[in-house]
């Protein structure tokens, strides 16, 4: 009888050598189709490692996409070539398409004075903008809305998609999206009265059209299509939407109201379709301002592992990094728990396959001796239990234990 073999974590891989894994994983099964999950356990990467190797092998072309939810990978006929090298475009050079169109005289932003402080949002949280097309981010959304030019925000959980749109925009209405949304939940649904009775209750959308205000579509791609097609009236030269629930009441849209929304692409389930990206003429990439992070007195050497994981994965060998969520939340903790409890912590909400990356990372940068996940330890003792952090007992020697 043959023992079962735990399978050894694979040695790290040079950046783009794992895209040219995958390419060449699909190069030799070229009638096949193949989801994360396939390549993931043949490679014996992470799931978030190879989804990111083969979402970059489709923008770049050589690979084909197909399904949602759980989407699948096919090669196409730059697949072979793809799997014969690891190429990199060094930081700073471009194609030459690209050359020429930068070398062309292009036309700027008016000038305006840039607002470089903190703006509070309306939960009392501080915003610090960000530089956008030469403009502070927030003074960027704000002439986008005046020219009624829809954007989309992607980029990783806890980047500051949403803290972003509150800042830019103080009368936010917003739609929390999921993929139990309905159309009730963003034009509104019959609901019952305190007196017995139902009564018409208008949704998100409704009030933001009616009273000119800005709609924040959040994980607008973990919502149906179906639903979100509801939206689309709205947003087109039409601008107003007709609710066939109450009475096929026509609702139009007054000035000042303005769709933006936001999408996680690594998240499951979250599906771009071309009906949701062809409406949003502006998609602006959100990422973590690693040099802010610091600026908030951030751990730097936290920071720093941060920094490194998020390089891991733009070359598609890790799936996950702290954001600035992430490392905003570990200072909080090492406030109230310490260090160790703190990296302890970070190391425990990473995905299960990226754990032991972050756990190396964090011994190589901190120095620590070793880190684990969070965990409960044995039961201390009632009088242990009892007593307050620091303090002591003192024995009937006078000495304290």
């Amino acid at each position: 009888m043959t023992t079962p073999t735990t399978p050894t974590s694979p040695a790290r891989t040079k950046g783009g050598e794992l895209r040219a894994k995958v390419a060449r994983l699909l190069a030799h099964r070229p009638a096949d189709s193949l989801t994360i999950g396939d390549m993931a356990r043949q490679l014996g990467h992470s799931h978030g490692a190879v989804r990111n190797a083969a979402l970059t092998l489709v923008r770049r072309g050589e690979a084909d996409q197909s399904g949602s939810g759980q989407p699948e990978f096919r090669a196409n006929a730059k697949t072979a070539a793809a799997a014969q090298t690891a190429v990199i475009s060094p930081p700073g050079t471009h194609a030459p398409r690209a050359q020429a169109a930068a070398a062309r005289t292009t036309i700027t932003a008016a000038s305006t004075p840039k607002q470089t402080g903190p703006i509070r949002r309306a939960g009392g949280q501080l915003y610090h903008p960000r530089e956008l097309a030469d403009l502070p981010d927030v003074e960027a959304l704000n002439r986008l809305r005046d020219a009624d030019v829809p954007v989309l925000l992607y980029g990783p959980p806890g980047t500051g998609k949403t803290s972003l749109v509150e800042a830019a925009f103080p009368d936010l209405v917003t739609v929390a999206g999921d993929g139990d949304t309905t159309v009730g939940d963003l034009i509104g649904e019959y609901t019952q009265a305190d007196s017995g009775g139902y009564e018409f209750q208008y949704g998100p959308l409704v009030t933001a059209m009616t009273e000119g205000r800005a709609l924040l579509i959040d994980d607008a791609t973990l919502i149906s299509p179906m639903v979100l097609a509801a939206l689309y009236p709205a947003m087109d030269g039409r601008r107003q939407i007709q609710v066939k629930a109450h009475k096929g009441e026509t609702i139009k849209a007054q000035k000042g109201f303005y769709v933006v929304a936001g999408h996680n692409p690594g998240v499951h389930g979250a599906v771009l379709t071309e009906a949701l990206s062809s409406r949003f003429s502006v998609q602006i990439q959100i990422g973590t301002d690693y040099d802010l992070a610091k600026a908030l007195r951030i751990d730097a050497r936290v920071v720093r592992v941060a920094r490194h994981l998020a390089a891991q994965v733009d070359l598609g060998e890790l799936g996950w990094a702290p954001q600035l969520r992430e490392l905003l939340s570990y200072q909080k903790t090492e406030a109230v728990l310490g260090t160790k409890a703190a990296l302890a912590n970070l190391v425990g909400i990473a995905p299960v396959e990226d754990r032991d990356a972050v756990a190396a990372a964090i011994i190589k940068t901190v120095g620590v001796k070793q880190v684990a996940p969070l965990t409960l330890g044995k039961q201390l003792p009632a009088s242990a239990a009892r007593r307050p952090p620091g303090s002591t007992v003192s024995t009937p020697r006078g000495r304290s234990r």
